[in-house]
Protein backbone atom coordinates (compact mmCIF):
# COMPACT_ATOMS: atom_id res chain seq x y z
CA UNK A 1 0.00 0.00 0.00
CA UNK A 2 1.35 3.42 -0.97
CA UNK A 3 0.82 6.53 1.18
CA UNK A 4 1.38 10.13 0.22
CA UNK A 5 -0.03 13.36 -1.17
CA UNK A 6 -3.50 12.96 -2.63
CA UNK A 7 -4.09 16.66 -3.23
CA UNK A 8 -2.16 19.90 -2.73
CA UNK A 9 -3.09 23.60 -2.81
CA UNK A 10 -1.36 26.83 -1.80
CA UNK A 11 -2.33 30.39 -0.96
CA UNK A 12 -0.50 33.68 -0.66
CA UNK A 13 -1.43 37.29 0.03
CA UNK A 14 -3.18 39.46 -2.53
CA UNK A 15 -0.45 42.10 -2.35
CA UNK A 16 3.24 42.15 -3.21
CA UNK A 17 6.23 44.48 -3.42
CA UNK A 18 8.37 44.25 -6.53
CA UNK A 19 12.02 44.15 -5.47
CA UNK A 20 12.80 46.72 -8.14
CA UNK A 21 10.83 49.16 -5.96
CA UNK A 22 12.90 48.21 -2.92
CA UNK A 23 16.11 48.51 -4.91
CA UNK A 24 15.15 51.97 -6.16
CA UNK A 25 14.48 53.13 -2.59
CA UNK A 26 17.81 51.71 -1.48
CA UNK A 27 19.57 53.17 -4.54
CA UNK A 28 20.98 49.80 -5.48
CA UNK A 29 20.98 47.67 -8.64
CA UNK A 30 17.78 45.57 -8.79
CA UNK A 31 19.85 42.73 -10.25
CA UNK A 32 21.25 42.35 -6.75
CA UNK A 33 17.90 40.77 -6.00
CA UNK A 34 16.64 39.50 -9.35
CA UNK A 35 19.92 37.75 -10.20
CA UNK A 36 21.91 37.76 -6.96
CA UNK A 37 19.39 35.94 -4.78
CA UNK A 38 16.96 34.93 -7.50
CA UNK A 39 14.00 36.87 -6.10
CA UNK A 40 11.63 39.20 -7.97
CA UNK A 41 8.72 39.94 -5.63
CA UNK A 42 7.73 39.42 -2.02
CA UNK A 43 4.19 38.82 -0.84
CA UNK A 44 2.99 41.08 1.97
CA UNK A 45 0.23 39.98 4.32
CA UNK A 46 -2.49 42.55 4.94
CA UNK A 47 -3.59 43.77 8.36
CA UNK A 48 -6.34 41.17 8.52
CA UNK A 49 -4.25 38.21 7.33
CA UNK A 50 -2.13 35.88 9.40
CA UNK A 51 -1.10 32.21 9.44
CA UNK A 52 -4.64 31.13 10.34
CA UNK A 53 -6.41 32.90 7.49
CA UNK A 54 -3.77 31.81 4.96
CA UNK A 55 -3.94 28.22 6.20
CA UNK A 56 -7.72 28.13 5.88
CA UNK A 57 -7.58 29.67 2.40
CA UNK A 58 -4.99 27.12 1.29
CA UNK A 59 -7.04 24.18 2.56
CA UNK A 60 -10.43 25.38 1.33
CA UNK A 61 -10.22 23.81 -2.18
CA UNK A 62 -9.45 20.43 -0.63
CA UNK A 63 -12.35 20.63 1.81
CA UNK A 64 -14.72 21.77 -0.93
CA UNK A 65 -13.97 18.51 -2.73
CA UNK A 66 -13.95 15.93 0.07
CA UNK A 67 -16.29 17.56 2.60
CA UNK A 68 -15.83 18.47 6.25
CA UNK A 69 -16.17 14.99 7.78
CA UNK A 70 -13.38 13.20 5.92
CA UNK A 71 -10.42 14.56 7.92
CA UNK A 72 -9.29 12.57 10.97
CA UNK A 73 -6.33 14.80 11.90
CA UNK A 74 -5.19 18.34 11.14
CA UNK A 75 -1.46 19.02 11.57
CA UNK A 76 -0.47 22.67 11.21
CA UNK A 77 3.23 23.54 10.91
CA UNK A 78 4.47 27.08 11.48
CA UNK A 79 7.32 29.06 12.96
CA UNK A 80 5.26 32.26 13.21
CA UNK A 81 2.70 31.02 15.71
CA UNK A 82 0.10 33.34 17.20
CA UNK A 83 -0.25 31.77 20.64
CA UNK A 84 2.12 29.99 23.02
CA UNK A 85 -0.60 27.55 24.10
CA UNK A 86 -3.53 27.24 21.72
CA UNK A 87 -2.75 25.64 18.36
CA UNK A 88 -3.45 27.88 15.36
CA UNK A 89 -5.03 24.85 13.73
CA UNK A 90 -7.95 25.05 16.16
CA UNK A 91 -9.07 28.28 14.52
CA UNK A 92 -8.58 26.71 11.08
CA UNK A 93 -10.65 23.71 12.19
CA UNK A 94 -13.59 26.00 12.98
CA UNK A 95 -13.26 28.14 9.84
CA UNK A 96 -13.30 25.04 7.66
CA UNK A 97 -16.13 23.43 9.63
CA UNK A 98 -14.24 20.20 10.33
CA UNK A 99 -15.68 17.35 12.37
CA UNK A 100 -15.40 17.56 16.17
CA UNK A 101 -13.71 14.14 16.17
CA UNK A 102 -10.75 15.55 14.22
CA UNK A 103 -7.59 15.91 16.32
CA UNK A 104 -5.53 19.10 15.86
CA UNK A 105 -1.86 19.69 16.66
CA UNK A 106 0.60 22.51 15.89
CA UNK A 107 4.23 21.64 15.12
CA UNK A 108 7.31 23.86 15.38
CA UNK A 109 10.93 23.47 14.32
CA UNK A 110 11.83 26.43 12.17
CA UNK A 111 11.23 25.68 8.47
CA UNK A 112 11.41 21.90 8.90
CA UNK A 113 8.20 21.18 10.80
CA UNK A 114 5.95 20.74 7.75
CA UNK A 115 8.08 17.76 6.77
CA UNK A 116 7.70 16.33 10.26
CA UNK A 117 3.94 16.80 9.86
CA UNK A 118 4.00 15.08 6.48
CA UNK A 119 5.88 12.07 7.85
CA UNK A 120 3.61 11.84 10.90
CA UNK A 121 0.58 12.02 8.62
CA UNK A 122 1.94 9.19 6.45
CA UNK A 123 2.46 7.08 9.56
CA UNK A 124 -1.09 7.75 10.77
CA UNK A 125 -2.55 6.77 7.41
CA UNK A 126 -0.36 3.66 7.19
CA UNK A 127 -1.76 2.61 10.58
CA UNK A 128 -5.37 3.36 9.60
CA UNK A 129 -5.65 3.31 5.79
CA UNK A 130 -9.22 4.57 5.72
CA UNK A 131 -8.25 7.89 7.35
CA UNK A 132 -7.20 11.13 5.70
CA UNK A 133 -4.86 13.65 7.33
CA UNK A 134 -4.74 17.34 6.45
CA UNK A 135 -1.25 18.86 6.68
CA UNK A 136 -0.96 22.65 6.46
CA UNK A 137 2.19 24.77 6.53
CA UNK A 138 1.64 28.51 6.99
CA UNK A 139 4.12 31.29 7.69
CA UNK A 140 4.91 34.97 7.36
CA UNK A 141 8.62 35.72 6.92
CA UNK A 142 9.55 39.07 8.47
CA UNK A 143 12.94 40.72 8.92
CA UNK A 144 14.05 44.13 10.12
CA UNK A 145 14.04 46.96 7.60
CA UNK A 146 17.35 47.79 5.93
CA UNK A 147 18.87 44.39 6.73
CA UNK A 148 20.07 41.74 4.24
CA UNK A 149 17.02 39.65 5.03
CA UNK A 150 14.49 42.35 4.09
CA UNK A 151 14.42 41.38 0.40
CA UNK A 152 13.68 37.73 1.28
CA UNK A 153 10.44 38.44 3.14
CA UNK A 154 7.23 36.80 1.99
CA UNK A 155 4.24 34.79 3.11
CA UNK A 156 2.28 31.75 2.09
CA UNK A 157 0.50 28.57 3.11
CA UNK A 158 0.23 25.14 1.54
CA UNK A 159 -2.30 22.41 2.33
CA UNK A 160 -1.77 18.72 1.57
CA UNK A 161 -4.25 15.89 1.90
CA UNK A 162 -2.45 12.68 2.94
CA UNK A 163 -4.10 9.37 2.10
CA UNK A 164 -3.43 5.79 1.03
CA UNK A 165 -3.14 5.18 -2.72
CA UNK A 166 -2.47 8.92 -3.26
CA UNK A 167 -3.33 10.48 -6.60
CA UNK A 168 -0.40 12.94 -6.80
CA UNK A 169 2.68 11.56 -5.06
CA UNK A 170 3.60 8.41 -3.16
CA UNK A 171 6.10 9.18 -0.38
CA UNK A 172 8.89 6.64 0.09
CA UNK A 173 9.42 5.29 3.61
CA UNK A 174 13.21 5.72 3.64
CA UNK A 175 14.54 9.04 4.96
CA UNK A 176 17.82 10.61 5.99
CA UNK A 177 17.85 12.84 9.09
CA UNK A 178 20.30 15.22 10.73
CA UNK A 179 20.05 17.31 13.92
CA UNK A 180 22.55 19.74 15.46
CA UNK A 181 22.28 22.49 18.08
CA UNK A 182 23.42 25.62 16.23
CA UNK A 183 22.47 29.31 16.29
CA UNK A 184 22.15 30.26 12.65
CA UNK A 185 18.60 31.63 12.82
CA UNK A 186 16.24 32.10 15.76
CA UNK A 187 13.45 34.30 17.09
CA UNK A 188 13.10 34.70 20.85
CA UNK A 189 9.61 35.09 22.28
CA UNK A 190 10.16 38.78 22.88
CA UNK A 191 10.91 39.56 19.21
CA UNK A 192 8.57 39.89 16.22
CA UNK A 193 11.40 39.49 13.70
CA UNK A 194 14.04 36.81 13.43
CA UNK A 195 17.75 37.00 14.09
CA UNK A 196 19.95 35.40 11.46
CA UNK A 197 23.62 34.83 10.73
CA UNK A 198 23.28 34.53 6.97
CA UNK A 199 26.68 33.18 5.98
CA UNK A 200 26.74 30.72 8.85
CA UNK A 201 23.20 29.58 8.05
CA UNK A 202 24.17 28.86 4.45
CA UNK A 203 27.14 26.85 5.69
CA UNK A 204 24.97 24.81 8.07
CA UNK A 205 22.32 24.31 5.37
CA UNK A 206 24.90 22.75 3.02
CA UNK A 207 26.42 20.67 5.82
CA UNK A 208 22.98 19.34 6.75
CA UNK A 209 22.28 18.52 3.10
CA UNK A 210 25.39 16.34 2.91
CA UNK A 211 24.62 14.68 6.26
CA UNK A 212 21.01 13.89 5.35
CA UNK A 213 22.00 12.57 1.94
CA UNK A 214 24.59 10.26 3.54
CA UNK A 215 21.95 9.07 6.00
CA UNK A 216 19.42 8.57 3.19
CA UNK A 217 21.94 6.61 1.13
CA UNK A 218 22.47 4.16 3.98
CA UNK A 219 18.80 3.10 3.95
CA UNK A 220 17.69 3.67 0.35
CA UNK A 221 18.71 2.12 -2.95
CA UNK A 222 17.75 5.30 -4.79
CA UNK A 223 20.80 7.08 -6.18
CA UNK A 224 21.37 10.68 -7.23
CA UNK A 225 20.88 9.89 -10.91
CA UNK A 226 17.50 8.25 -10.24
CA UNK A 227 15.94 11.64 -9.50
CA UNK A 228 14.39 13.79 -12.21
CA UNK A 229 13.76 16.82 -9.97
CA UNK A 230 14.77 18.14 -6.56
CA UNK A 231 12.73 20.33 -4.20
CA UNK A 232 14.81 22.27 -1.69
CA UNK A 233 13.83 24.47 1.22
CA UNK A 234 13.90 27.97 -0.26
CA UNK A 235 14.89 30.87 1.99
CA UNK A 236 15.70 32.47 -1.40
CA UNK A 237 15.73 30.84 -4.80
CA UNK A 238 19.49 31.03 -5.40
CA UNK A 239 19.97 28.78 -2.37
CA UNK A 240 18.57 25.85 -4.34
CA UNK A 241 21.25 26.30 -6.99
CA UNK A 242 24.00 26.33 -4.37
CA UNK A 243 22.49 23.27 -2.72
CA UNK A 244 22.12 21.30 -5.93
CA UNK A 245 25.68 22.06 -7.01
CA UNK A 246 26.85 20.90 -3.59
CA UNK A 247 24.84 17.67 -3.72
CA UNK A 248 25.94 16.89 -7.27
CA UNK A 249 29.58 17.41 -6.32
CA UNK A 250 29.15 15.18 -3.26
CA UNK A 251 27.91 12.45 -5.61
CA UNK A 252 30.80 13.06 -8.03
CA UNK A 253 28.31 14.06 -10.70
CA UNK A 254 29.45 16.78 -13.08
CA UNK A 255 26.22 18.59 -13.87
CA UNK A 256 26.32 21.48 -16.32
CA UNK A 257 24.60 24.75 -15.47
CA UNK A 258 21.82 23.68 -17.83
CA UNK A 259 21.56 20.31 -16.09
CA UNK A 260 21.20 21.95 -12.70
CA UNK A 261 18.54 24.35 -14.00
CA UNK A 262 16.58 21.49 -15.56
CA UNK A 263 16.32 19.67 -12.23
CA UNK A 264 15.41 22.62 -10.00
CA UNK A 265 14.14 25.63 -11.99
CA UNK A 266 10.50 24.43 -12.27
CA UNK A 267 10.37 24.25 -8.46
CA UNK A 268 11.50 27.87 -8.03
CA UNK A 269 9.02 29.91 -10.04
CA UNK A 270 6.43 30.49 -7.34
CA UNK A 271 9.04 31.23 -4.69
CA UNK A 272 10.62 33.87 -6.93
CA UNK A 273 7.40 35.88 -6.98
CA UNK A 274 6.18 35.12 -3.43
CA UNK A 275 9.33 35.22 -1.32
CA UNK A 276 10.19 33.09 1.68
CA UNK A 277 7.30 31.23 3.28
CA UNK A 278 9.38 29.25 5.83
CA UNK A 279 7.65 25.89 6.46
CA UNK A 280 5.58 26.16 3.28
CA UNK A 281 8.40 26.99 0.87
CA UNK A 282 9.50 23.47 -0.06
CA UNK A 283 5.92 22.35 -0.75
CA UNK A 284 5.00 25.50 -2.65
CA UNK A 285 8.06 24.46 -4.66
CA UNK A 286 6.34 21.13 -5.32
CA UNK A 287 3.22 23.01 -6.46
CA UNK A 288 5.42 25.05 -8.78
CA UNK A 289 6.88 21.89 -10.29
CA UNK A 290 3.50 20.22 -10.80
CA UNK A 291 1.83 23.35 -12.19
CA UNK A 292 4.57 24.60 -14.50
CA UNK A 293 6.04 21.51 -16.18
CA UNK A 294 3.89 20.73 -19.18
CA UNK A 295 5.31 17.28 -19.92
CA UNK A 296 3.77 14.27 -18.20
CA UNK A 297 5.65 13.80 -14.90
CA UNK A 298 4.04 10.45 -14.02
CA UNK A 299 6.64 8.01 -12.76
CA UNK A 300 9.23 10.71 -12.12
CA UNK A 301 11.18 10.52 -8.88
CA UNK A 302 11.53 13.74 -6.84
CA UNK A 303 14.08 14.32 -4.09
CA UNK A 304 13.24 16.63 -1.18
CA UNK A 305 15.64 18.40 1.17
CA UNK A 306 13.86 20.00 4.11
CA UNK A 307 15.90 22.27 6.39
CA UNK A 308 14.96 24.04 9.60
CA UNK A 309 17.49 26.33 11.24
CA UNK A 310 18.70 25.46 14.64
CA UNK A 311 18.85 22.79 13.13
CA UNK A 312 16.84 19.74 11.95
CA UNK A 313 17.02 18.51 8.35
CA UNK A 314 15.69 15.61 6.30
CA UNK A 315 16.15 14.15 2.84
CA UNK A 316 13.33 12.01 1.47
CA UNK A 317 11.81 11.05 -1.85
CA UNK A 318 8.53 10.57 -3.66
CA UNK A 319 7.14 9.32 -6.97
CA UNK A 320 4.62 11.26 -9.05
CA UNK A 321 1.54 9.21 -9.83
CA UNK A 322 -0.22 8.44 -13.10
CA UNK A 323 -3.11 10.84 -13.72
CA UNK A 324 -1.87 13.43 -11.20
CA UNK A 325 -2.84 16.30 -13.54
CA UNK A 326 -6.53 15.82 -12.82
CA UNK A 327 -5.93 16.48 -9.11
CA UNK A 328 -4.09 19.80 -9.41
CA UNK A 329 -5.38 23.32 -8.72
CA UNK A 330 -3.17 24.94 -11.35
CA UNK A 331 -5.71 27.41 -12.75
CA UNK A 332 -6.76 28.50 -9.27
CA UNK A 333 -3.10 29.15 -8.40
CA UNK A 334 -2.49 31.03 -11.64
CA UNK A 335 -5.58 33.20 -11.20
CA UNK A 336 -4.65 34.03 -7.60
CA UNK A 337 -1.15 35.14 -8.61
CA UNK A 338 -2.38 37.10 -11.63
CA UNK A 339 -4.93 39.02 -9.54
CA UNK A 340 -2.45 40.22 -6.94
CA UNK A 341 -1.96 43.98 -6.54
CA UNK A 342 1.42 45.69 -6.52
CA UNK A 343 2.33 47.95 -3.60
CA UNK A 344 4.33 51.14 -3.76
CA UNK A 345 7.02 51.65 -1.12
CA UNK A 346 4.83 53.73 1.24
CA UNK A 347 2.06 51.12 1.09
CA UNK A 348 4.64 48.45 1.88
CA UNK A 349 5.77 50.40 4.94
CA UNK A 350 2.15 50.82 6.07
CA UNK A 351 1.69 47.04 6.07
CA UNK A 352 5.05 46.43 7.67
CA UNK A 353 4.48 48.94 10.47
CA UNK A 354 0.82 48.22 11.16
CA UNK A 355 0.44 47.96 14.96
CA UNK A 356 0.54 44.41 16.29
CA UNK A 357 -1.38 44.33 19.58
CA UNK A 358 0.94 43.08 22.30
CA UNK A 359 -1.04 43.77 25.44
CA UNK A 360 -4.35 42.33 24.28
CA UNK A 361 -5.94 45.73 23.72
CA UNK A 362 -9.18 45.64 21.77
CA UNK A 363 -8.84 46.46 18.08
CA UNK A 364 -11.17 46.32 15.10
CA UNK A 365 -9.26 45.43 11.95
CA UNK A 366 -10.44 46.92 8.64
CA UNK A 367 -11.05 44.55 5.74
CA UNK A 368 -8.24 44.40 3.20
CA UNK A 369 -7.72 40.79 2.14
CA UNK A 370 -9.46 39.35 -0.90
CA UNK A 371 -9.34 35.88 0.61
CA UNK A 372 -12.28 33.93 2.03
CA UNK A 373 -11.18 34.29 5.66
CA UNK A 374 -9.90 37.22 7.70
CA UNK A 375 -8.88 38.34 11.18
CA UNK A 376 -11.67 40.78 12.07
CA UNK A 377 -10.73 41.88 15.58
CA UNK A 378 -8.90 41.19 18.82
CA UNK A 379 -11.00 41.60 21.97
CA UNK A 380 -9.88 40.77 25.51
CA UNK A 381 -6.88 38.86 24.15
CA UNK A 382 -9.15 36.80 21.87
CA UNK A 383 -8.56 36.67 18.12
CA UNK A 384 -11.78 36.79 16.13
CA UNK A 385 -11.74 35.18 12.69
CA UNK A 386 -14.61 35.34 10.20
CA UNK A 387 -15.47 34.09 6.74
CA UNK A 388 -15.81 36.82 4.11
Amino acid sequence: MSVGIDEISFYTSNFYLDLRTLAAKQQTDPEKYYTGIGQEKMAMATHDEDIVTMAANAALPLIERIGTNAISTLLLATETGIDQSKAAGIYVHRLLGLNANCRVVELKQACYSATAALQMACALVARQPTTKVLVIASDIARYDLDTPGEATQGCGAVAMLISHNPRIMAIDAEVGNYTDDVMDFWRPNYRSTALVDGKYSTKIYLKALKKTWDSFSEVSRIGFNDFSYFCYHLPFSRMAQKAHQHLAKSNQCELSAEGIEAQIQPTLRYNQIIGNSYTASIYIGLCSLLDNVKENLAGKKVGFFSYGSGCVAEFFSGSIQEGYQACLHTQRHMDMLAERQELNYDQYLDLYRYPDPRQGESVEIPKATLGRFRLAAIHQHKREYVAC
